[in-house]
């Protein structure tokens, strides 16, 4: 799709269309592509073309759902962020789900106790993460296609020897990798394991199920995995909202704006407080470039 005379958001849109890896993530970016594309009688075919191909994408979208279901294999619904839990049978898994999510998946001594994928939410700093617990690699109902989907790879180890085995297995994701040590045994040398994964240059937590050790550390690792940014939002004279939107990392205050008018013209001037002003309450145009937990106040005409 050329993208001659169009606005930045529209290329902006496109970009991230056409890196899409999912069905799910190309119809976001072609709604918005849809909604940035000129309404003058020059772009009608480009707009024409546009919509013809998001319906054509919503049918097909909407035909795999159906092999899915009639196939019996339960369809699992991609949120915004989603990341999997891989390992090893008795690595911890379970345990690590129940910890993170609302999740209560079944937790026991034998091999091969999860057969079909366990979700659960954990909420974070206001977000909601998707969390995956996938059988057992080894298993015969390991699922590669969720690993390979995902946006994050939670690699749940309690040896380093599991981590050579098990990166060999993860050779066609295109998550982010995050490596979980789960220590069983007091006797480890965690000094050690800690140096050696540095020293291999992985991102890594070292946690215990058993004492909950590392719990908060691992939840924030996995937050910042996914490269979002929080942003909240006021009215005011009025304290910030309790949800902050998530947000790319290279998102600008327009980005915010479009999430809450569907004309930025209407806005008349914008506040800033947090790690991008300079000074609290600092009046800022729509292409100032947001951070992590910046409060944004739009005045309206």
């Amino acid at each position: 799709m050329a993208s001659t005379n169009q606005s930045p958001q529209y290329q902006k849109a496109e970009a991230r269309f056409l890196r899409a890896q999912t069905n799910e993530e190309k119809l976001k970016w072609l709604e918005e592509m849809i909604r940035e594309c000129p309404k003058h009688k020059s772009a009608e075919k480009m707009l024409a073309n546009l919509k013809t191909r998001y319906i054509k994408l919503k049918e097909k979208i909407e035909k795999i759902k159906k092999v899915s279901r009639g196939s019996g294999k339960p369809g699992i619904k991609k949120e915004e962020m989603q990341a999997v839990i891989v390992g090893f049978t008795n690595s911890g898994k379970s345990s690590l789900l129940s910890l993170l999510t609302n999740a209560s998946p079944e937790i026991a001594p034998h091999y091969f106790t999860t057969k079909t994928p366990a979700i659960g939410i954990m909420k974070y700093a206001g977000t909601n993460i998707q969390l995956i617990e996938i059988p057992a690699i080894g298993s015969e109902y390991y699922d590669s296609g969720l690993v390979n989907t995902a946006d994050v790879i939670v690699i749940i180890i309690t040896s380093l020897v599991d981590l050579e085995k098990i990166l060999p297995e993860l050779d066609k994701t295109r998550g982010k990798k995050l490596i979980i040590f789960n220590i069983k045994d007091e006797a480890q040398d965690t000094r050690k394991i800690e140096a050696t994964l540095k020293s291999k240059k992985h991102d890594f937590v070292m946690i215990s199920t058993k004492t909950e050790q590392g719990i908060e550390e691992l939840k924030e690792k996995i937050f910042r995995s996914f490269g979002k940014i929080r942003v909240f939002t006021k009215e005011p004279g009025k304290p910030k909202s309790e949800k902050p939107f998530v947000l790319e990392e290279d998102s600008k205050v327009k980005d915010v704006a479009l999430k809450i008018f569907k004309d930025s013209s209407k806005i008349k001037e914008t506040k800033i407080w947090g790690p991008s002003s300079k000074f609290p309450g600092q009046i800022v145009g729509l292409n100032h470039q947001l951070k992590d937990m910046d409060i944004v106040e739009f005045k309206t005409r």
